[in-house]
């Protein structure tokens, strides 16, 4: 299955990958806004507003947003969609709290609310939501198959599965432009932004591993969602996928 092998931020001896993850973020979330934009040309924003373009046909009244972090992605979604509640979760303290500040700045908290949590074992009763979304959380799940089972409980009948992750180019140049960058250039700028190399060195190791394109679906398949499908971003950079229940 998908989490035979596994990438952890940093040594074995550090915990577990939940453990792991936890710190890491917990440790980067001061920077972690600027350097998304700075790391991604600024394209993570647009990936974001395609994928809530996408959930809205949709619908949603009420959204959960798995590893919402510092909550761009629920943001995007109470601007766009306007639904009824959004609940934003997340295993990292630190992120929320910058994500909280950002959703009262812009007076969306009678819309979003955070809270901490584990993705891996929701607290919500089954058949909760509309839709269930992430945006570049699932690949730090230390359990995939556990943490997209979760969302599929969790969703009501007909309710809508987004997932938007990184993906590995599959054609040259890009192929072998991003695998320069990622694994070479974005430490470099990771450690002196943020004095922690390893946990941008773990993201090119975690997307070398995560099960993207075709496989990304058959496991969502295998899990009881349909009419999965998923939208290319950036030539292979990034991928949005989408699944019902």
């Amino acid at each position: 299955m998908s989490d035979k092998i596994q990438v952890t931020p940093y040594d074995s001896s550090g915990g577990s990958k939940k453990h792991q993850v936890t710190r890491m973020f917990d440790k980067i979330a001061p920077f972690y806004d600027n350097l998304n934009r700075v790391l991604s040309l600024g394209i993570d924003v647009q990936w974001r507003k395609k994928a809530i373009k996408l959930l809205k046909a949709e619908n949603p009244k009420t959204i959960l947003d798995i590893a919402t972090g510092t909550g761009d992605l629920a943001i995007e979604a109470a601007r766009s969609i306007k639904p009824e509640k959004i609940i934003g979760l997340d295993i990292s303290p630190n992120m929320l709290k910058i994500g909280e500040q950002k959703i009262e700045k812009q007076n969306l908290q009678n819309v979003i609310s955070m809270e901490v949590g584990d993705s891996e074992n929701l607290r919500f009763e089954s058949l909760s939501f509309d839709a269930v979304m992430a945006a570049f959380g699932v690949r730090n799940f230390e359990n995939l198959e556990k943490g997209l089972s979760e969302m599929y409980r969790v969703l009501k009948p007909g309710g809508t599965i987004m997932v938007l992750e990184f993906s590995k180019p599959k054609h040259f140049p890009l192929k072998q432009l991003f695998n320069i960058y990622f694994k070479n250039i974005l430490p470099v700028i990771g450690r002196l932004k943020s004095k922690d190399e390893k946990a941008y060195k773990y993201l090119y190791e975690s997307v070398q591993v995560f099960p993207d394109y075709e496989t990304f679906l058959d496991i969502l398949k295998s899990l009881g969602f349909t009419e999965a499908r998923y939208k290319v971003l950036s030539a292979g950079i990034c991928c949005i996928y989408l699944a019902k229940k």
